[in-house]
């Protein structure tokens, strides 16, 4: 039997992964922004990222709870520079982090914004020069003006033209902020680990319930200026979806591939994130899908396997 098929299941749940990731850009601009311009979202953006957190936060907390043995997690960091990192991961990966995601998708659409998050990798390995000491050669820079070509493509040429190129450009500009606070989360969460710190799943609980309380106020600041909210079942059922879905079960299960097939095979299945973030928008919100989308990808593809090849050979 080959190892592919030993392992079909695990395969079958990374391909699961991609499908919930893929489909959260729908989910965030159906809470941000609603169905359209007749049916708006009842809920602000950082409203809409606290309840998707609280509900992360509850999961959380029941799983370090309930595991056991050698397999129990920390709920909480265990010494002041844990607590200096988890700080800091908090701001970057999941208040500044959702705040561009929420207030992006507000104003571009699903399928555009899940083709630009792609480029995250470049940036985290550029990102890893001054966080890292690593070095950024020329075939770096390379890949890295490859991709961004190709965020320009989406950008520039995108078939959702309802919605108006400003706010789209607006929208989009925030998602490349949001690629870039991943990318400082990833490279601080790398040097967590470096220094044993904490397990992949404690290091994202911990700055899950900072990030969460780092939320807290602007969701207060949006209460005191727009009132109490009155979300629908549709729309609370979406926030579940993000929480435990979107933000739990598919790291858990994310970091249980990476342990059963390695991260290189299991990191191929997030390139297909975007392609379910575009037919999600389609399905899901009427969203075009044109050409420049593909040209778009390829090029971010390329660019990403660059930069990411030639970061394999330095640190090798």
């Amino acid at each position: 039997m080959s190892a592919w098929s030993k392992n079909i299941g695990t395969h079958a749940l990374l391909l699961l992964v991609a499908v919930i990731w893929g489909s959260t850009w729908s989910v965030g601009r159906f809470l941000s922004y609603g169905l359209d311009e007749e049916s708006r979202a009842s809920l602000e953006p950082a409203t809409a990222a606290w309840l998707r957190y609280a509900v992360a936060v509850i999961v959380f907390s029941a799983w370090c709870y309930f595991s056991r043995g050698e397999n129990k997690t920390r709920m909480l960091p265990p010494d002041s520079l844990s607590w200096k990192y988890t700080i800091w991961l908090g701001l970057l990966g999941t208040m500044i982090y959702q705040l561009l995601f929420m207030h992006g998708m507000r104003w571009t659409a699903a399928g555009d914004a899940s083709l630009i998050i792609p480029i995250n990798p470049v940036f985290t390995v550029l990102l890893a020069a001054p966080m890292l000491g690593q070095r950024v050669s020329g075939r770096m820079a390379l890949g890295l003006l490859i991709g961004m070509s190709g965020v320009a493509a989406v950008v520039g040429w995108s078939p959702n033209t309802g919605i108006p190129f400003e706010h789209r450009l607006i929208g989009d500009l925030m998602i490349i902020g949001a690629a870039l606070a991943w990318a400082a989360t990833s490279n601080l969460t790398k040097i967590m680990l470096g220094e044993d710190k904490g397990t992949v799943i404690e290091i994202v609980v911990w700055y899950s319930i900072v990030g969460w309380l780092m939320l807290t106020p602007w969701m207060v600041i949006e209460l005191y200026q727009s009132g109490i909210p009155h979300p629908n079942d549709i729309e609370l059922l979406s926030i579940a979806y993000l929480g435990v879905f979107s933000t739990v079960l598919s790291y858990v299960w994310f970091v249980r591939g990476i342990d059963r097939i390695g991260p290189t095979a299991a990191a191929s299945y997030v390139f297909l994130v975007p392609v379910f973030g575009v037919l999600s928008g389609w399905a899901l919100l009427g969203e075009n899908i044109g050409a420049s989308m593909g040209v778009g990808f390829v090029l971010i593809v390329i660019g990403v396997r660059e930069v990411q090849k030639e970061s394999e050979k330095l640190e090798g």
